[in-house]
């Protein structure tokens, strides 16, 4: 099927996509947590971490993360989750079904294959690499899918289901009644 807009169009409306404060995952997330009374939770705190690495040349720290590192070339990098509690050292993902590559969800664009094939490759190689980073360096890492939360939002038992798991992560095992 023909895109309904043309590519100057399309163009604009991808751009328009924000990977922060998003309503239906990270904004539906903190709502989740205010109401079953989760606590010492920021979003989009920094995180740093030596097991992160950047490329020694590069002067652009927010530069893509180089899928290999060589041991030489690791510094300290900073990542922002979604969601941060730091007594529990627990980072908090909110990965969108379209952007990192949903099992049951993620659809694959019919124009220009091959770019978006790499796209989502690259993106689901950062997520590991990130997982990897800060479980080395001592933090719990969850991550939550877009379809889930929004579940989570329209039945009740997926919403328990969703925050014992929440709280489980944070070793904070405690019934909500």
């Amino acid at each position: 099927m023909a895109d309904v807009f043309s590519k100057k169009k399309r163009s604009e409306v991808m751009a328009r996509i924000r990977s922060r404060g998003n309503a239906a995952t990270e904004l539906a997330l903190a709502k989740l947590f205010r109401k079953n009374k989760i606590t010492g939770w920021r979003r989009h705190f920094q995180v740093r971490s030596a097991e992160f690495g950047v490329r020694n040349n590069s002067k652009n720290r927010s530069a893509m993360l180089p899928l290999r590192i060589p041991h030489s070339e690791l510094r300290t990098f900073a990542v922002r989750p979604d969601f941060v509690f730091l007594k529990s050292r627990t980072a908090i993902f909110v990965d969108g079904c379209f952007w990192h590559g949903c099992p049951k969800h993620g659809t694959q664009p019919k124009g220009n294959r091959a770019f978006w094939k790499r796209k989502f490759a690259r993106n689901q190689a950062r997520d590991r690499l990130v997982n990897r980073a800060l479980r080395r360096a001592n933090w719990r890492v969850l991550r939550i899918w877009e379809h889930t939360l929004r579940w989570a939002t329209k039945d009740k038992r997926n919403e328990a289901r969703l925050v014992r798991r929440i709280q489980g992560k944070l070793g904070k095992i405690r019934l909500n009644p």
